[in-house]
């Protein structure tokens, strides 16, 4: 019963090796989530400055530059430490290969700076520029939500990625927004994009409102005050009032990019809570492991083999042996109960992920084959499961079925 024991011990050892390595990837998340929040503030303020010709937010641009920096070197730091502990990590390939990608595009940002201090840039390029490098930011959180090996810390990485996305979704479209109103009108492609910017946000805020806990929706619905949400959709709504090229009140585009900071920074304060909640139960499942697993080790150390050969008590040590055998059997039944339980509801959890996953496995292959933006394809998807009254994931799976069917992408 001994060698039993000592696998159970092991096994247990392994699950706190996982949480020890979710505890960094859960403080890397939360680096991510603040480097990402000062790069969208970075976007905004480098729109500005491009947008007057760099006679506006001069000064405030550097100040957030130096800001982006300190917070790059927290998140490059949690990379590094994530590497140390590679040897360790059986199923973290995708992980590390999102760390691999997003690593020359924060080597690429002095660069980029450089060139919208030139005005070398368009307000659009520059917008782009930092999508790009924010979207590749929260795919290392995805794979991280995607990795996560207990439901509880799972659940909570869900809730995260998808707000932090929806967070990204709503800078987008403060800054088409302030675009649009800025040139006194946007056309229909435009009007699509921001649809479609809206969309997705809602999108994201019902799948984090399925996974978050009840205090983290409550502070998310106290961060969006009534007043602030409708004078929102008041300018929305004059976005769209008329037909695609109608004039717009060029005055508005600074009371638009405004509410719309003043939303996204109170999101920051939702970011916040999820990661310190996410740290707080990493090390709260660690220390009830290490707790077990000292248990199991009292239990292993008392089952020596000289307890069961004492004369002056011939009877006990078969009663103790069987009382023995009986709570390593019962340990061992409760663990596989609970392993079965944990990987059930991790099913579930991702369940959401892998939505997300055949849809952009869609869009990918319908901008191969037909030469399509990201947003047309996520365009037609979402057409089609209108018309055809279905989920847009079971769209998504019906375009890949059919990848086979497809006509090959044309050679440049």
């Amino acid at each position: 019963m001994n060698a039993g024991l000592r696998f159970l011990v092991a096994a247990r050892r392994c699950e706190i090796d996982a949480l020890e390595q979710l505890a960094h990837t859960g403080e890397l998340v939360g680096a991510i989530g603040r480097l990402v929040h000062a790069l969208q503030k970075e976007r905004g303020i480098s729109n500005l400055f491009l947008a007057s010709g760099g006679t506006r937010c001069g000064p405030e641009r550097l100040r957030q530059i130096e800001a982006c920096a300190a917070l790059e070197q927290a998140v490059r730091a949690g990379f590094e430490r994530l590497d140390t502990e590679a040897r360790r990590v059986g199923d973290s390939a995708r992980l590390f290969s999102r760390i691999a990608y997003v690593l020359p595009g924060l080597d690429a940002l002095p660069g980029l700076r450089r060139r919208i201090a030139a005005l070398a840039l368009t307000p659009a390029q520059a917008t782009a520029a930092f999508v790009k490098l924010i979207a590749g930011l929260l795919a290392v959180v995805f794979e991280a939500a995607d990795g996560a090996t207990d439901p509880e810390i799972s659940r909570l990485l869900v809730a995260m990625f998808n707000f932090m996305q929806g967070k990204e979704f709503a800078g987008q479209e403060r800054a088409l927004g302030a675009a649009a109103f800025a040139g006194g009108r946007h056309d229909e492609p435009r009007q699509q994009q921001w649809l479609h910017l809206i969309e997705s946000q809602e999108r994201c805020f019902q799948v984090f409102g399925e996974f978050a806990s009840a205090p983290l929706q409550a502070l998310w619905r106290d961060c969006q005050p009534p007043a602030l949400r409708a004078e929102l959709e008041r300018l929305r709504r004059i976005a769209f009032a008329g037909p695609a090229g109608s004039a717009l009140d060029t005055g508005l585009g600074q009371v638009w990019f405004d509410g719309c900071t003043q939303r996204i920074d109170a999101m920051k304060a939702v970011e916040d809570r999820a990661a310190a909640d996410l740290i707080a139960l990493c090390e709260g499942k660690t220390a009830q492991a290490r707790a077990e697993l000292a248990g199991y080790r009292e239990l292993f150390d008392s089952a020596a083999p000289a307890a069961f050969f004492d004369e002056a008590e011939p009877l006990a040590p078969a009663s103790y042996g069987r009382q023995l055998e009986r709570s390593v059997l019962d340990m061992v039944q409760e663990q596989s109960r609970r392993l079965q339980a944990m990987n059930d509801e991790l099913a579930t959890v991702r369940a959401a992920l892998n939505e997300r996953k055949l849809v952009e496995r869609a869009k990918g292959l319908l901008m191969a084959h037909h030469r399509l933006s990201e947003d047309q394809a996520h365009k037609m998807l979402r057409q089609t499961a209108m018309n055809q009254n279905r989920r847009l994931v079971d769209v998504a799976e019906s375009v890949l079925a059919m990848a086979e069917y497809l006509p090959r992408p044309a050679s440049n």
